[in-house]
């Protein structure tokens, strides 16, 4: 009995303990990462191949101010159905431009020395044309390999991204596998005639956008597919504006190139905050907002500054 009662004594003394000295609890505190502005959703918006219909949908784009990463084969650029290599940068401006390997080879089907020369000569040849380092790359056809990841490192890749859709937001633990949420349309439209089953992938489609707008957690939309998909059919075209237009203009989303939310998650992931999370040193350069017990703070790059919550 004397066991029992001595240890409700030590249970009630550390339970009042802890109620009364901050030092204890401060270990639990969550840190939770803000979008840029203390937004709370981020939207990327992922083409592949660098076709010409990328024309028109740059410029619906730009129409409703919206953001693109576009991932390009620079050997493939001045060829028939593709863009001029003259006319990337102009035409990009304001989005990104990104590695989708020189050849569209299948990565996973030749060596490690040719999957390298795919990348790295892609990577300059793109940097050539736009004039700044492009880091990002989406895989041709979607396909990977540990052994195509290993090629890779190294190389100055800093995400890639396949083709298999996650249907949620959630921001991707290793970047070099990054699975987007979801294709354009869903897979609406993959098989002719298929009127029926068109109509509920474009349900689902426009749910997952529904869903993401009301999203209560923190939320990345990253929608991919081709330009050329949409081809010269005028409802596709005009099924992309209609989903443009529900994304475009809210306050609360981060109208993100691909590149530039990699950065923005590396920055928090490398704040430096002291035992008791009462000071925070941002070594990058982005200011970085995060939320802590409710409240709103912004770490300004390169700072260091106490925290009182």
């Amino acid at each position: 009995m004397k066991s029992i009662a001595l240890l409700l004594v030590l249970t009630t003394v550390f339970s009042i303990s802890a109620q009364t000295n901050p030092e204890i609890a401060k270990s639990a505190i969550k840190v939770e990462m803000l979008f840029p502005k203390g937004k709370t959703k981020a939207l990327i918006l992922s083409y592949d191949d660098g076709r010409t219909e990328d024309r028109q949908l740059v410029q619906l784009m730009n129409k409703y101010h919206l953001v693109g990463t576009f991932h390009l084969n620079s050997n493939k650029l001045g060829n028939a159905t593709y863009l001029n290599k003259e006319e990337i940068k102009d035409l990009f401006n304001g989005h990104e431009v990104s590695v989708h390997s020189a050849n569209h080879p299948n990565l996973p089907d030749i060596s490690k020395i040719d999957v390298t020369y795919e990348i790295l000569e892609d990577r300059k040849e793109l940097e050539r044309l736009v004039g700044y380092p492009v880091r990002g790359m989406a895989y041709p056809f979607g396909n990977t390999n540990d052994a195509v990841i290993e090629a890779i490192n190294g190389l100055g890749i800093e995400y890639a991204r396949t083709v298999g859709d996650s249907y949620n937001f959630e921001i991707p633990k290793d970047f070099l596998r990054w699975h987007p949420t979801i294709h354009q349309f869903a897979k609406a439209y993959w098989e002719p005639q298929q009127p029926e089953k068109d109509k509920k992938e474009l349900a689902q489609f426009y749910k997952t956008i529904d869903d993401f707008m009301n999203a209560q957690e923190l939320a990345v939309l990253d929608i991919w597919g081709h330009s050329w998909e949409l081809g010269d059919d005028q409802k596709k075209w005009d099924e992309t504006e209609k989903f443009f237009k529900l994304l475009a203009n809210n306050s609360n989303i981060y109208y993100a190139k691909q590149i530039d939310l990699v950065d923005y998650i590396n920055a928090f992931r490398n704040l430096k905050f002291s035992v008791d999370k009462s000071i925070v040193n941002n070594t990058s350069a982005i200011i970085v907002y995060v939320k802590i017990n409710t409240k709103l703070f912004i770490i300004p790059a390169g700072a260091k500054m106490s925290l009182t919550y």
